[in-house]
């Protein structure tokens, strides 16, 4: 690994490697740089990173320095150089009949060496301009013949898209592409749609086809021979994007077309087979499973599928269930009554030990004559008396007594006979 810097010149282009040279550099930073041609500014794509030993092209050429205001200032003025340089050649060029494009002008950073870009569609003797434009300018001259390709990436542009060209925005080196490519793609194979600002087939072809490519793969070609789950027939139209193909069956008598994925039908090789020939089985179809659908519950709720289990309880737990909640309920009413028994039990046995105790009450007995102002009290002699306490549940229980004996000694009177009376004489 060794740390490196990425720049590009006049902001387009292939980015190139530089050693930082101890300078910490960051992004959009003008810097200038060695290069072959002398000395250069370049604006600084990505700062100071590391990279392989192996993506790096030796000798690796160092920063002298960050741009200074001194050094923005001599690139503004090779810019106004640049352009009256430009309207100079188209001059020059118009003056000996040469039959090239202009396209673009740069001078470098030490101002010793003009370079000058154009386009032909042949070889053109320019040594008689390049005398001229040397009187002019008083230092070296380069021509440089390009192709339109370079053309529009020097020049930029709007695409079709609605986006800056790719060639003038990221693309570094240009890849061959092939009407083969819009072919495989499915597109109109008219010029005027597949082809760029440069008049070349567009670069975005080939974003794709590596893509389309492994999709070709999984369906047959139009017109082919087909084995589809429901019979043999001849595939009419394809949709790779979709994976899906219209085949017209040769058991149907009309031309209606049916619609298959491309797992449901399979290409026969050898193409269809001549009269009397019984067609290879080629298909191995396995339906595929369903996939689960997930409603959209919310997320405060009960899930759904805690329910169903819930509501599929079998009989015998429930009963289970019926009957222990009975045996509880049963078991508490028990223990209600039993503590009902035993409270009327113990106020029985209160009042029948109030009753066997007797409350003494004191009674004083005098001699019959009342007591005189002055006179001493004598002694009183106590009488003890015995009160008999009773109980409501015992005073019940006896007059219930009482009147079943009452009831019990009435005589029962024949049935049919009348009661007696007494009849007046």
């Amino acid at each position: 690994m060794i740390e490196v810097i990425s720049v590009k010149f006049k902001n387009r282009g292939k980015c190139y490697f530089f050693a930082p040279n101890g300078l910490k550099i960051r992004n959009g930073d003008k810097v200038i740089v060695e290069t072959a041609k002398g000395l250069e500014i370049a604006d600084c794509c990505h700062g100071n990173h590391m990279a392989e030993d192996t993506s790096v092209v030796q000798p690796l050429r160092n920063v002298v320095r960050i741009a200074t205001v001194d050094d923005l200032r001599v690139e503004e003025i090779n810019k106004k150089r640049e352009k009256e340089a430009l309207v100079i050649c188209a001059k020059k060029i118009e003056e000996h009949g040469l039959d090239m494009k202009l396209v673009d002008v740069e001078c470098n950073f030490e101002g010793n060496k003009t370079t000058f870009f154009f386009t032909s569609n042949g070889r053109v003797d320019f040594r008689d301009l390049v005398k001229d434009l040397a009187g002019v300018f008083r230092n070296r001259i380069e021509l440089r013949q390009i192709g339109v390709r370079d053309e529009t990436k020097m020049l930029g542009g709007i695409g079709i898209c609605g986006r800056p060209y790719c060639c003038s925005q990221f693309l570094d080196d240009f890849q061959p592409v092939s009407t083969k490519m819009a072919k495989v793609q499915s597109l109109s194979l008219n010029p005027a749609k597949i082809s760029g600002a440069c008049g070349r087939l567009m670069c975005c072809l080939r974003y794709e086809q590596a893509a389309y490519e492994d999709l070709v793969k999984k369906v047959p070609k139009q017109g082919a021979f087909v084995e589809t789950i429901d019979g043999y027939g001849t595939a009419v139209q394809v949709n790779l994007l979709r994976q899906t193909v219209k085949v017209r069956l040769d058991s149907d008598n009309d031309d209606s077309l049916h619609l298959y994925k491309a797992n449901e039908l399979c290409a026969v090789p050898g193409g269809r087979p001549k009269d009397g020939e019984t067609p290879p089985h080629v298909l191995n179809y396995v339906p595929e499973e369903p996939e689960e659908e997930i409603e959209e519950t919310d997320p405060w709720a009960v899930p759904s599928m805690v329910v169903p289990e819930i509501k599929e309880e079998s009989r015998e737990s429930a009963k289970s269930s019926r009957s222990e909640r009975n045996r509880r309920r049963r078991k508490k009413s028990g223990e209600r009554a039993g503590e009902k028994a035993a409270e009327k039990t113990g106020g029985e046995k209160n009042g029948a030990q109030k009753a066997e105790k007797a409350e003494v009450r004191p009674e004083r007995v005098s001699d019959g004559k009342k007591p005189q102002r002055g006179d001493k009290p004598g002694k009183a002699t106590v009488k003890p008396v015995k009160i008999e306490a009773k109980s409501e549940n015992a005073a019940n229980a006896a007059t219930e007594k009482s009147e079943n004996r009452r009831s019990r000694s009435r005589r029962r009177r024949p049935r049919g006979s009348k009661p007696k009376t007494d009849t007046a004489e």
